[in-house]
């Protein structure tokens, strides 16, 4: 698989939609975990990110403004011991308390299909990365309607075992506005990682279209000592 620009990519694309990317700094000691959402609707665009322990979670901008919270209010990450949870949904929610009961994350997501956002039917994305010893890996998950047919789920799962350093995967949900919306086809694209957080994330941020972005979530965490550090741009502030 050839290496693109994540710059150029999201520069290209007007709608992605939520996104996910996880990787190694080019320097080998760090974990890169990214999640961004972007909205069309006033519902969609009414949210920030805020911190919730050691993971975040979405939250309605203006409540005033909330017509239905389903599928835009949830935790987007969360971490359990040396395990860090990246969704689109509250799928977050049944990772995390599958993996609580021993089950691997590809078993805590056969309970889960695609969203029921018809006719999009959104795919869930999810990824999760696992930090002990001084090793690094991350997997990342696919659920989607076949084609657009609500009734046949299809579910693909991504492991990357000791990736190399300075590279990343990136995952999102649409491949480009429409309507209605076409989901994201084939694996996670890969893209380069930087070794400077803030640097990473202003070419996110200011990559993503200046109309639908919403918030941006980036961790780096250290692979030998687990110390991270958090940021976060929320377009409503």
């Amino acid at each position: 698989m050839n290496l693109i620009s994540l710059q150029d990519d999201l520069r290209s694309n007007s709608y992605p939609g939520r996104g996910i990317i996880m990787g190694k700094t080019p320097d080998g000691t760090k974990a890169v975990a990214a999640y961004f959402i972007m909205g069309r609707s006033e519902n969609s665009r009414n949210r920030v990110f805020v911190e919730d322990g050691e993971g975040i979670r979405t939250q309605a901008f203006d409540p005033s403004k909330v017509t239905d919270p389903s599928l835009i209010i949830y935790a987007p990450v969360r971490v359990m011991g040396n395990k860090t949870i990246v969704t689109n949904g509250d799928q977050t929610d049944t990772i995390y308390e599958g993996m609580d009961i021993q089950l691997t994350f590809e078993q805590s997501l056969r309970c889960r299909e695609f969203e029921p956002d018809n006719p999009n039917y959104t795919p869930r994305i999810s990824g999760i990365m696992h930090i002990e010893g001084g090793r690094f890996n991350y997997a990342m998950s696919l659920i989607k309607s076949n084609h657009g047919d609500p009734d046949s789920c299809n579910r693909y799962t991504f492991a990357y075992d000791n990736p190399a350093a300075g590279e990343a995967h990136f995952l999102h949900t649409y491949m480009h506005d429409g309507t209605p919306l076409p989901s994201f086809e084939g694996e996670p694209k890969l893209v380069a990682a930087l070794d400077d957080l803030d640097e990473f994330t202003a070419m996110i941020w200011e990559s993503l279209h200046g109309d639908n972005k919403i918030s941006l979530f980036v961790r780096y965490i250290d692979i030998e000592t687990g110390d991270y550090e958090t940021r976060i741009v929320n377009k409503n502030q």
